[in-house]
């Protein structure tokens, strides 16, 4: 069973980005997706972070909506 909270922070740390919030606030500040660029194809990811991001969102899985998340604030 699988008891890992998944929010902003966890999802950060999980594809190994500084997952603090200030951190993570600065991270979106200066990454911002335009309204035709899907999250994971974004030129930001590396290959796995890529790879992560489309297979939690193809599964609909514990991911998605904090996924859903991030690209909402990555396109304020």
């Amino acid at each position: 069973m699988d008891t890992t909270k998944h929010d902003i922070s966890t999802l950060f740390a999980q594809l190994g980005l500084p997952c603090k919030e200030s951190e993570i606030d600065a991270f979106i500040a200066s990454h911002q997706l335009s309204d035709t660029t899907l999250l994971q194809e974004a030129p930001f990811w590396d290959e796995a972070q890529q790879h992560f991001l489309a297979e939690s969102l193809a599964e609909d899985g514990a991911w998605s909506e904090v996924i859903d998340e991030l690209d909402a604030r990555l396109r304020q």
